[in-house]
């Protein structure tokens, strides 16, 4: 089956991802982050490089998620599914022009298009890792990205709210696969308690789709 996990920056994501790949003895995708060179100079000046940073990561997904369903079984970390919310927030904020980001619109459009020709053309699960904003912020602090801290940049408190808030319409509104919520501020993955009941709730939600596959179309 093919999963994607999807998050606010911080939240956990990535190491939720490969628990999951570990845990169900399959390959991960990771977002393409540390080796990213337009991901700091965004940072330093997101209105010259907000259009530039997006089609990066649009390419990179779109890549990502054609292998992942061509395998069919693996894991994304963040995939193509969610790239325009950034994009989206990108624009409001006035770092991608009206004019980029119906260029961006159009490609992601086409792209999708495509995934539509895939003999699987959907993953099969969304796992969304949820936190409360100051556990993000928190954990933001702890990783330690130079370009990421408030301290040093503190418009980025304002993005990273506007971000969190974003998230949680976009699990709302997601209907192109089952999906599930875990809690990562009540089940902290650095506790291996935790990491067990995150990982059978989503075997649980597994179970669930391989059984309502399983069963016969109604005549």
């Amino acid at each position: 089956m093919v999963i994607i996990t999807a998050g606010m920056i911080g939240v956990g994501k990535t190491t939720l991802t490969g628990m999951l790949a570990e845990h169900l003895g399959t390959k991960a995708f990771f977002e393409p982050v540390g080796e990213n060179p337009v991901l700091p100079l965004y940072y330093s000046n997101p209105k010259q490089y907000g259009f530039l940073l997006q089609i990066y990561f649009l390419n990179k997904r779109f890549s990502m998620i054609k292998q992942a369903l061509a395998d069919d079984n693996n894991i994304l970390d963040r995939s193509i599914y969610e790239d325009a919310l950034f994009t989206k927030e990108n624009n409001a904020e006035g770092n991608i022009s009206d004019t980029e980001l119906s260029v961006y619109l159009k490609l992601l459009d086409n792209m999708m298009g495509e995934l539509d020709r895939l003999p699987k053309k959907a993953p099969d699960l969304l796992v969304y890792a949820n936190s409360d904003f100051d556990t993000i912020l928190y954990r933001i602090k702890k990783r330690g990205r130079d370009y990421e801290q408030i301290a040093s940049h503190p418009e980025l408190e304002s993005y990273y709210y506007k971000m969190w808030s974003a998230y949680q319409k976009w699990f709302d509104d997601f209907d192109v696969s089952p999906k599930i919520k875990v809690d990562l501020q009540r089940y902290n993955l650095e506790d291996p308690k935790n990491v067990d009941i995150v990982l059978g709730q989503v075997d649980d939600a597994l179970r669930d789709i391989r059984s309502t596959d399983s069963v016969p179309n109604a005549m």
